[in-house]
């Protein structure tokens, strides 16, 4: 293990890993299942799990310390980790040879196997779940992960038939051709703008899913979304569907999930709840039948479906009142997302819980959709005066210090039919470790009241 110094420089003929986090190591495993020669970076002094890397790579030279410190000139190539921002000024020598984790799983993919990718804003990781679970029901080996569960070049670990992979603009920005057998945008709205330099940049990264992508499924809602070249695609919209497009079909007597005027499953019959989990749904459709796979199998996925944990996920109810945690919804965009999925179909209205770490965002495109669907917003943490702000003119709002007291209050004023909707717009880490950490705080909550009111009965 070396400190990185001015005489550091990366041997010829050897490729340099910047970054020692998840995917870091997945390339570092990756490389050395290939016999390649190469040597690992982190800007950090001491990265966390340096210990546990070294013990598992006593050969591999790591070198720690500022990344402008070292001369990568005679790199063969420099591969960087999802997490380490390409634009800096220490890769400004070899940016014709920099990639990312992704472009090695292209060059690796088995001709054989087939790609679905993924993303998006919002709800990637929920489509490719469930992508997954049809591609299962249908029979086939998929390996399924990316920037989901496991990463992508410790899926090439096992013979898979077909992968489906999350990706994120960070791994697409270092992509070069994906070549996707199916590739999926499924929406955008602002996120890691200041990596991206603004909108403009973070579109153009997510639109790299396209590059050499036989086909293509997009939002007919977000034309952000759309290929911006000659890519073939299949539409999904939550209106009702033009001919040869996925959609909703309203009828008295419940809502359809179709393909044009052709029916496939009612929407009562999905275990998850709200507009954007229906988008989601005919997404995941319109992804399986252009890959060929069986409908009836389709459809049984769908049906056993029960979401992810801490993304609209229903927890409970109590005295008519439905408590759903989405404690993954860290930003504007996916708090719009659950708003707008959940509001519409409840017979009562939101009582919203949000706040935390806003990032800088803008809150105001909140107003609107908690204006139509929601009886008041209860704000805490640290950014609750930022959403107040925000808020304040549209709908009534009230301020509190902590979850748990903003729990206490929705339960003061929550009405049978309404549902209590943690999705806070903001990180968690002002008074949680994690988003995780939120949501089982809220669901923990829930089961507490539950006990006691069988305890009084």
């Amino acid at each position: 293990m070396s400190t990185v110094g001015p005489r550091h420089r990366v041997p010829s003929g050897h490729r340099l890993v910047v970054g020692l986090g998840i995917s870091g190591r997945a390339i570092v495993r990756h490389l050395t299942r290939l016999g390649l020669p190469f040597v690992v970076a982190d800007s950090r002094e001491t990265p966390p799990g340096v210990d546990d890397f070294r013990r598992a790579h006593p050969d591999v030279e790591l070198l720690l310390g500022p990344l402008e410190s070292l001369s990568m000139d005679q790199a063969l190539e420099v591969v960087v980790s999802p997490g380490v921002d390409p634009r800096q000024p220490a890769f400004d020598a070899v940016r014709d040879r920099l990639v990312g984790e992704i472009e090695l799983f292209v060059r690796a993919r088995p001709e054989s196997a087939a790609l679905v990718a993924i993303t998006g804003s919002n709800a990637k990781s929920t489509v490719t779940t469930l992508v997954g679970e049809m591609a299962r029901a249908a029979g086939l080996d998929a390996g399924v992960g990316g920037n989901l569960g496991t990463p992508a070049l410790d899926l090439l670990d096992g013979a898979h038939e077909l992968y489906i992979l999350e990706l994120s603009s960070f791994q697409l920005e270092t992509t070069r051709r994906l070549a996707a057998t199916v590739a999926c945008f499924l929406n955008l709205s602002e996120d890691h703008l200041d990596r991206h330099d603004g909108m403009k940049g973070y579109a153009a990264a997510k639109q790299r899913i396209f590059a050499g992508a036989s086909h293509g499924v997009v939002n007919d809602e977000v034309a952000a979304t759309w290929p911006s070249g000659d890519v073939a695609v299949s539409r999904f919209t939550t209106q009702a569907p033009r001919p040869g497009q996925w959609g909703l079909i309203r009828d008295g007597a419940g809502v359809w999930l179709a393909e044009g005027d052709e029916r496939w499953i009612e929407a009562s019959e999905l275990r998850v709840e709200g507009l954007h989990n229906y988008a989601n749904a005919l997404a995941a459709l319109a992804i399986g039948q252009r890959m060929g796979w069986p409908r009836e199998a389709m459809l049984a996925a769908l049906r056993a479906f029960p979401g992810l944990a801490h993304r609209v996920e229903r927890v409970g109810e109590r005295a008519g009142v439905r408590f759903i945690n989405d404690s993954k919804g860290t930003n504007v965009g996916a708090s719009l997302a659950a708003i707008e999925g959940i509001g519409p179909t409840l017979d009562g209205k939101l009582i919203w819980l949000g706040g935390g770490v806003g990032k800088g965002a803008d809150f105001s495109a909140l107003a609107p959709p908690l204006a139509a669907h929601a009886r008041c917003a209860l704000l805490f943490g640290r950014d609750a005066a930022l959403l107040e702000a925000a808020l304040q003119a549209s709908l009534p709002c009230e301020r509190l210090d902590t979850l748990e007291q903003a729990l206490d209050r929705a339960v003061a004023l929550a009405q049978p039919g309404d549902a209590v909707l943690l999705s806070p717009a903001c990180a968690s880490l002002d008074q949680f470790a994690n988003y995780q950490v939120r949501g089982d705080a809220f669901r923990a909550w829930l089961m507490r009241r539950l006990d006691a009111d069988r305890e009084e009965k």
